[in-house]
């Protein structure tokens, strides 16, 4: 599945719209350290691997704006244990 994410700063907030909902990772900047605090999709989309792509976007952006990151979030968490190529975006 092509997702179409988006990023908006001001919100702090990445996101995705797929079948009307809104799929979200929401973040907190301190500096140049990015914690991701919540990732959210729906129930009924749960499984389609939307957690992931936007997970993915989110660890790409910190990477091209040299930000590291802080996984609160446990499913930010585990995706970073399970593809240890990000593991140097780690705070």
């Amino acid at each position: 599945m092509n997702l179409n994410i988006q990023h908006d700063p001001h919100a702090r907030q990445f996101f995705c719209t797929v079948d009307a909902l809104r799929c979200v990772i929401d973040y907190e900047l301190n500096g140049t350290v990015m914690s991701i605090t919540h990732t959210g999709v729906p129930a009924a989309l749960e499984g389609r691997g939307i957690a992931g792509q936007l997970t993915r976007y989110a660890l790409e952006t910190a990477k091209k704006q040299h930000w590291t990151v802080r996984p609160l979030c446990s499913y930010a968490a585990v995706y970073i244990r399970r593809h240890p190529e990000y593991a140097d975006l780690l705070a």
